[in-house]
């Protein structure tokens, strides 16, 4: 099973960037798919972005394609979201969720999320 942890969030003047990391600690496995997800009070946890095992397959909801990118480290056992052009509806609760064999699409797949980290991004 693994152990995830996200952070690099924090205050964003809109039109902003940030990224924010999602890593790995304890047992991991090589073949779990990782996916953001981010959650506002009052609604669903969606999803945002979605990479494979392999780092070669990258998944992104509409709203923010083009603005987001996910991207994997191996080597630090980490996935990255670099949130680009920043608006004021970005701002919510930003967990990373590993899923085995697939990128996981929604809540229901994923057994593992890390703890979340804060983005918020100011007018």
């Amino acid at each position: 099973q693994v152990q995830l942890v996200e952070s690099g969030g924090g205050l964003v003047q809109a039109g902003g960037s940030v990224r924010v990391s999602c890593a790995a600690s304890g047992r991991t496995f090589s073949t779990y798919g990782v996916s953001w997800f981010r959650q506002v009070p009052g609604k669903v946890r969606d999803f945002i972005a979605g990479i494979n095992w392999r780092g070669d397959s990258t998944y992104y909801a509409d709203s923010v394609k083009g603005r987001f990118t996910i991207s994997r480290d191996s080597a630090k056992n980490t996935v990255y979201l670099q949130m680009n052009g920043l608006k004021v509806e970005d701002t919510a609760g930003y967990y990373c969720g590993a899923s085995p064999l697939i990128v996981p699409m929604t809540p229901s797949q994923i057994p593992t999320w890390g703890q979340g980290t804060q983005v918020t991004v100011s007018s």
